[in-house]
C-alpha cells in the first residue's frame, strides 16, 4: 500500500463516524489541484539535468493551502497526495485557517552542490508561481529543505511578482520575516502533546525510557526535551544506523557529534545496534520521527512502548495501528503530534501579514496553549465513539473540512 492508499484507508475508517456530512466525503478523497513540473538546471559541469517536482492541493475549503516542500529520491506523487491530505486533516484539527498542500522534488539534495540547489529551489519555485501565494499556497521547510531554501523561495517569487512579498513562504531566516521558535516548534509540539498523552496513561516522563527514529530537526528537538526532563534517551537511529546506550545517551553531546559527521553512528556513548534491533527494544515511548511507513505489520508486533508518538508524517501504516492498539500501546498520532510546526508556521504568516513579531516566549506560550487545546478535544471525541486518538483526529478534521465544503455549497 503507497502513502495515498494508507490516506484513503484512514478516510474509509473514519466516514462511519461523519454522519450526514458522509454524502460530502469524496471531496476528501480527491485533491483540489495536481501539479507535475519539470525542473531542468545547468549543472556546476556544464551538462543540463531534469528533475520532477509537485505541488499539490488537497483542499482549500477551509483557507490557503499550507504544507512543506521535500527535497529527496524517493518523492514520489503518491506520497505528496498523501502528505497534503494528511496537511488538510492536520490544519483542521488544529482549527488553523488553512487547507492542505504539499510539494516535493525527486532529487538526492547530497549529490548536488549548493549552488546547483539554488538554481533548482528557484527553477521550481518559477514553474509553480502562479498557484502559491500568501492566500492562495504557503510552502514550509520539510525533508532537506530549511530556511535557506525558503529564502530562495520567497526571493524568487518576490523577483517574478515585482514586490517583496514575505508571506509567500513560512520557516524563513528572522531577518527575512521569520518567527522565533520555527525551528524547534515541531519538537516542541510533540513534546507537549507526549506529556499530555502520557498523563492520560500515569506514564511518568522522568525516568521514562524514550526510542528516537530521526535526529534530523524534530527528533532531536524532542529528544532534547524529554531529555531536559529526567527521561532516558537510550536508542536512535538516523539514515546512517541506530545507537544504544541502556543508561541514556546525552543528547548534548550526540547533537555534536552529529553535526560534525552528519550521523549518530560512531557516536562515543552508546553502542551500534544490528539492523531490526532497533523497534523491539525495552522502551516506555517510541518517537518515529523520520519517513512514513516505519512501523508496519512486519515490525509492529515486537514494539514493546506503551506510547508511540509520530513525529513523521504517515510512520504507521493502518494493520500496525491495529496491532499497536490490540497490544494496548497508545498512539498519538502524526496529524496532531507533529502539528507544532504548522502551527508556529501560522504564527509567522500573521505576524507577517501585520508586520509585529512576537517574542519566543510569547511563541512558545501560544503552541503549547494551542496544542494542549488540540489534545483534549481530541481525546474526548476518542472517549465519546470509543476509537484510536487517530480516528478522533480525524472525525474532528474532517467534519470542519466538510462543514466547510458544505457551507460553501458547489458553484456554479
Amino acid at each position: 500500500m503507497g502513502p495515498w492508499g494508507m490516506y484513503l484507508e484512514q478516510i474509509d475508517r473514519v466516514t462511519p463516524y461523519l454522519g450526514d456530512l458522509g454524502r460530502w466525503v469524496e471531496t476528501l478523497t480527491r485533491p483540489k489541484k495536481v501539479l507535475i513540473v519539470d525542473v531542468p538546471i545547468e549543472l556546476d559541469s556544464g551538462e543540463i539535468a531534469h528533475f520532477e517536482g509537485y505541488r499539490v492541493q488537497h483542499n482549500l475549503s477551509r483557507g490557503p493551502g499550507k504544507g512543506g516542500i521535500r527535497f529527496h529520491q524517493d518523492v514520489t506523487l503518491s506520497e505528496v497526495m498523501a502528505l497534503s491530505g494528511w496537511m488538510s486533516i492536520k490544519n483542521a484539527a488544529m482549527n488553523l485557517p488553512f487547507g492542505g498542500a504539499k510539494g516535493g522534488i525527486r532529487v538526492n539534495p547530497k549529490l548536488l552542490s549548493s549552488a546547483e540547489i539554488e538554481r533548482m529551489t528557484r527553477r521550481y519555485t518559477s514553474e509553480i508561481h502562479n498557484i502559491i501565494g500568501p492566500s492562495r499556497d504557503i510552502p514550509a521547510p520539510d525533508v532537506n529543505t530549511n530556511e535557506q531554501t525558503m529564502a530562495w523561495m520567497m526571493d524568487t517569487y518576490s523577483v517574478n511578482l515585482g514586490q517583496t512579498t514575505t508571506g509567500v513562504v513560512t520557516g524563513k531566516p528572522i531577518s527575512l520575516g521569520g518567527s522565533v521558535g520555527r525551528n524547534e516548534a515541531t519538537g516542541r509540539g510533540l513534546f507537549t502533546a507526549g506529556v499530555e498523552a502520557a498523563k492520560k496513561i500515569n506514564l511518568e516522563i522522568p525516568g521514562a525510557k524514550i526510542i528516537v527514529q530521526g535526529f534530523g530537526n524534530v527528533g532531536r528537538t524532542a529528544a532534547k526535551l524529554f531529555h531536559e526532563v529526567g527521561s532516558q534517551i537510550v536508542a536512535v537511529m538516523d539514515h546512517t544506523g541506530a545507537v544504544f546506550n541502556s543508561n541514556g545517551i546525552d543528547i548534548v553531546a550526540m547533537g555534536a557529534y552529529v553535526d560534525k559527521t552528519g550521523g549518530v553512528v560512531g557516536f562515543g556513548g552508546a553502542e551500534v545496534l544490528l539492523p531490526g534491533e532497533f523497534w523491539g527494544l525495552n522502551c516506555d515511548i517510541a518517537i518515529p520521527a523520520a519517513l512514513e511507513r516505519q512501523i508496519t505489520k512486519n515490525n509492529a508486533d515486537s514494539i514493546k512502548a506503551k506510547l508511540i508518538i509520530e513525529g513523521a508524517n504517515g510512520p504507521t501504516t493502518p494493520e500496525a495501528d491495529d496491532i499497536l492498539r490490540e497490544k494496548g500501546a497508545l498512539i498519538v498520532p502524526d496529524v496532531l503530534a507533529n502539528a507544532g510546526g504548522v502551527t508556529v508556521s501560522y504564527f509567522e504568516w500573521v505576524q507577517d501579514f501585520n508586520s509585529y513579531f512576537w517574542d519566543e516566549d510569547e511563541i512558545n506560550h501560544r503552541l503549547e496553549r494551542l496544542m494542549k487545546k488540540a489534545f483534549d478535544a481530541i481525546w474526548e471525541v476518542s472517549l465519546q465513539n470509543r476509537t484510536s486518538l487517530r480516528t478522533a483526529a480525524f472525525i474532528i478534521g474532517c467534519s470542519r473540512i466538510l462543514q466547510s465544503r458544505q457551507l460553501r455549497g458547489l458553484y456554479p
